[in-house]
């Protein structure tokens, strides 16, 4: 729903700021009514990235909401876990968090949260949109507006990660890592920085000023990282870490500089956790094979769910699971959140590095090695489904699920091919153990949709 520069959906509004067809101020205080209409009453916790468009989109929220008189809790700029957080704690009725997560600079977004501080899931989305769409919004008269107070959350949030059994707060100090940190100018650096000198680490900061010029791509994937592989070469650091602009995301540099991938942020978490915990883990349908292997060594269930955070934290919720996530860096960790956490994925990863007594190279080595090769082609849902026959024929012998699009499990390998809830394309993810077989995966994939 929307154009190419708006983007309506059950996880929020977004689009391209001082464009009539984008996010304008109007579009955000039409949003931001129609989720208090749906909220009816009570305390909603908004928080923001660093980006300058803020200043723009914040008052038109907040408009919104004491307007159909609910009392706002604005917490600054902070990691959208903070918000998250923030929300379940204060026992708020629901959270915004003005972000448009690894978007470009001229993007911004408004993303629901309900009161467990989760992201609304499809059915609550969709009253939202209704409402939205309707115009029919519960505006309060003068003496029925709400209330706002600002709140300083960022703190608690670190305490809430150092109070886990699971992080070794005194092994870490005694270990004293060297740590580069690049948080793109964006709101991890508000809270990563603090969080690992109170883990007794040596920071060397990268990108770390709560400004929102992003001095590289926003996203923290290899090609966006050299400046901080530089930055673990030239420091001789244990470690280097990359968040996305909200900070739900973790990437990780070895202590060579190499970026080793963000497929291993979660794939370390979940055998640290399971080493110490063992229980049913839960991740989407294209995040990495290792996940399976590691928790079969520890006997332990995965449960595959849809792409989509809210996906995986309903299922971990569902399933009681003990770790969970997806492939792009972002963990979840139910002891704290049902949400994805770049916090607290550096405070467990340095602590299954302290634990294991190993270099993140030497972590890397001990894992099962797969490559993953991510392409796109223009085909929408529709051809994809009308293709399904020839799919189904190319990868014959594979068992199948079409939970999400559709794909093809081997015994070492995998292809996932699902339609874009974006854009009219279809992404194609495959593994293999080398990558001479993901890529032929990912040609044979093609050839039966386009072909």
């Amino acid at each position: 729903m929307g154009s190419k520069n708006l983007m309506v959906s059950v996880s929020g509004i977004r689009g391209v700021i001082g464009m009539e067809d984008g996010l304008t101020p109007e579009r955000a205080l039409r949003y931001a009514s129609a989720y208090a209409t749906f909220c009816k009453k009570g305390k909603v916790i908004i928080g923001s990235d660093t980006r300058p468009s803020r200043s723009m989109v914040i008052p038109a929220v907040i408009s919104g909401l004491t307007g159909c008189g609910m009392d706002v809790v604005d917490i600054g700029i902070c990691p959208t876990p903070t918000v998250e957080l923030a929300v379940k704690e204060m026992k708020a009725r629901g959270g915004i968090i003005i972000t448009a997560s690894h978007n470009p600079i001229q993007w911004n977004a408004l993303k629901m949260l309900n009161s467990k501080g989760m992201f609304l899931s499809p059915a609550e989305g969709e009253k939202v949109i209704n409402i939205f769409e309707k115009g029919r919004f519960n505006y309060v008269p003068h003496n029925k507006l709400g209330s706002v107070e600002r709140h300083d959350f960022v703190h608690v949030h670190i305490k809430r990660v150092l109070e886990l059994d699971a992080v070794k707060s005194t092994l870490l100090k005694r270990r004293k890592f060297k740590v580069a940190l690049d948080c793109v100018n964006g709101a991890g650096a508000v809270l990563s920085p603090h969080l690992l000198e109170k883990l007794g680490c040596k920071v060397v900061p990268v990108n770390c000023e709560p400004d929102g010029d992003f001095a590289r791509g926003p996203e923290p994937v290899p090609q966006n990282l050299k400046m901080l592989s530089e930055a673990v070469r030239e420091n001789s650091c244990d470690i280097g870490f990359a968040h996305d602009p909200d900070a739900d995301r973790l990437a990780i540099v070895d202590e060579n500089g190499t970026a080793v991938g963000e497929e291993y942020t979660l794939a370390f978490v979940v055998d640290y956790i399971l080493s110490h915990n063992r229980g049913s883990v839960a991740v989407n349908l294209s995040t990495s094979r290792m996940n399976e292997d590691i928790a079969g060594r520890y006997k332990a269930k995965v449960h595959r769910t849809k792409v989509g955070e809210i996906n995986v934290s309903l299922k971990l919720r569902a399933c009681r699971g003990v770790i969970g996530g997806e492939g792009n860096g972002g963990v979840i960790y139910p002891p704290l959140l049902y949400g994805r956490d770049g916090a607290v994925g550096i405070a467990l990863v340095l602590s299954y590095l302290a634990d294991k007594k190993c270099t993140v190279s030497e972590a890397v080595a001990m894992l099962p090695a797969y490559v993953m090769i991510k392409s796109k082609v223009d085909a929408s849902r529709a051809q994809v489904r009308k293709k399904m026959g020839g799919l189904k024929k190319a990868f014959s012998g594979a068992e199948i699920n079409t939970d999400d699009g559709i794909k093809f499990d081997f015994e070492r390998s995998w292809v996932h091919i699902r339609a874009s809830n974006t854009e009219p394309i279809s992404r194609i993810i495959a593994e293999a153990p080398t990558r001479k077989e993901a890529r032929e995966l990912i040609k044979e994939a093609t050839e039966a949709l386009v072909g």
